[in-house]
């Protein structure tokens, strides 16, 4: 494996901070949402960025690496275009599966909104490595994948996160983005030991690391991305260097931003972190006996050889095994089914209403006329709005499908606010190209003509 190229030090960025992004000082790098560009409309801000010198890496939400299906070619010629016009040197997505369901479930495709861990299994590994072998191929530069943070478990687990990622890359070579926060998360939701999985990864194929911070509520870490980097992550970043430095580490922030000054302290301690790391890396005392400095243990289980010796072609039977587990889990967490065999019922409870959050608030900012026109009443309707109805497309969608159930429902009472949301219903709604099946094109239309009168 060639040696990643060399980052530095970067922030996320997002549309909210972008001009104080621009003037801190010593930042390298910055990290995008891939499905928030336009290739041929970028942001003057991540302009400006590039013209200096400053390198824009995409990082896609969306992909769902590790879903049942194949990755759509759509979904990856987008990614491949965006990393094109940024002219990056990598792009990177996740380990999660975001949907489930559709053919090889015979169900109703969902959406979760948010990333979802996948069992670490041989099936769902099977799977996962021929997926991210797909991407690999579509896309115009080298791919690295990034760990998630879980508030669940998937019973019947055959290897540790580590193990899982370990014989990933020796399968297909992909590199990895190690998000530290997310290490912390699942040391204190799934009780997984940090050191360990650092032990067991393969830390020469680090693309690079995130790091990020979240609160703890009745015992459950919540990767906000919205509060201050703890201690703790900062502990397990000086881990992570003290074994191997890092091409690059990127402070991420997405919302509930802090003036720039705090951000500019938060970029100061990551740097003292790694820093400090480093000098212990020069000591020789310091170095594990039998363990060169950045060399990767051997995970626990089996021998890399044979896993990679496994068949190219992944059958269709283990896709619709793991088709069949996702979709089960989905539905329990957005549909209200019952939970499946094995899981946390109190777990699956956190989940459900932290997606069910996330969806409003991600509603709020791609229709943001919906809280301006329902006030203090948007969030409780969508909520109950969520627990019986799936996102079975994107947010915008959501969004026409949460003020469409609204007024097909009689709500808002008030009369004039009504007004406005059905005002803004039918002029986002349509018009839109024609569907190919008779029957959907009659009940837009019933519809319309319902919400008219």
């Amino acid at each position: 494996m060639t040696q990643p190229r060399w980052l530095g030090t970067g922030i996320g960025w997002r549309p909210e901070i972008a001009e104080a992004v621009e003037r801190m000082p010593g930042i390298d790098w910055v990290e995008a949402v891939a499905e928030n560009l336009c290739p041929g409309h970028l942001p003057e801000s991540l302009l400006r960025l590039r013209e200096r010198g400053v390198t824009v890496v995409p990082h896609g939400v969306s992909l769902g690496l590790g879903g049942a299906d194949r990755p759509e070619e759509s979904r990856l010629a987008a990614l491949a275009e965006r990393a094109e016009a940024l002219g990056s040197p990598l792009v990177t997505e996740h380990i999660a599966f975001v949907r489930a369901g559709g053919a090889l479930t015979a169900s109703p495709s969902l959406e979760a909104g948010h990333l979802l861990p996948v069992p670490r299994t041989r099936d769902a590994l099977d799977v996962l490595c021929e997926n991210v072998r797909i991407a690999q191929q579509a896309l115009p530069v080298p791919l690295a994948v990034e760990n998630i943070a879980a508030l669940i478990s998937w019973p019947g687990e055959e290897m540790t996160e580590g193990q899982f990622l370990y014989d990933l890359v020796e399968r297909t070579g992909v590199r990895l983005l190690i998000d530290v926060a997310n290490l912390h998360t699942n040391h204190v939701n799934r009780a997984e030991d940090p050191s360990k999985a650092l032990d067991e990864l393969p830390v020469e194929a680090i693309a690079y690391v995130h790091v990020a911070g979240g609160f703890e509520r009745d015992g459950v870490w919540h990767d906000s991305h919205a509060h201050p980097v703890p201690r703790q992550v900062l502990d397990i970043l000086a881990d992570l260097a003290s074994r191997v430095t890092p091409p690059g580490v990127l402070l991420e922030r997405d919302e509930n931003f802090p003036d720039p000054g705090e951000l500019e302290r938060e970029l100061g301690a990551i740097r003292v972190t790694l820093t400090k790391a480093r000098a212990r890396v020069m000591a020789p005392s310091e170095t594990p006996a039998g363990r060169h400095s950045g060399e990767a243990a051997a995970p626990a289980s089996g021998t890399p050889g044979a896993a990679g010796s496994r068949a190219a072609d992944v059958a269709v039977g283990t896709r619709q095994r793991l088709a069949l587990g996702q979709a089960a889990l989905l539905s329990a967490l957005v549909a209200g089914t019952p939970v499946p065999e094995g899981f946390d019922r109190g777990r699956l409870g956190v989940q459900a209403r932290a997606l069910a959050a996330k969806r409003a608030d991600v509603v709020a900012k791609v229709a943001a006329e919906l809280p301006e026109i329902l006030g203090n009443a948007y969030r409780p309707a969508f909520l109950a709005y969520a627990q019986g109805h799936p996102m079975s497309g994107g947010y915008r969608r959501d969004a026409l499908d949460f003020a469409e159930y609204m007024l097909l429902a009689g709500h808002p009472e008030d009369a004039e606010t009504r007004r406005r949301l059905r005002a803004w219903w039918l002029e986002r709604s349509g018009p839109t190209p024609p569907s190919q099946r008779p029957t959907a094109r009659l009940a837009r239309a019933t519809r319309r003509v319902l919400l008219r009168r």
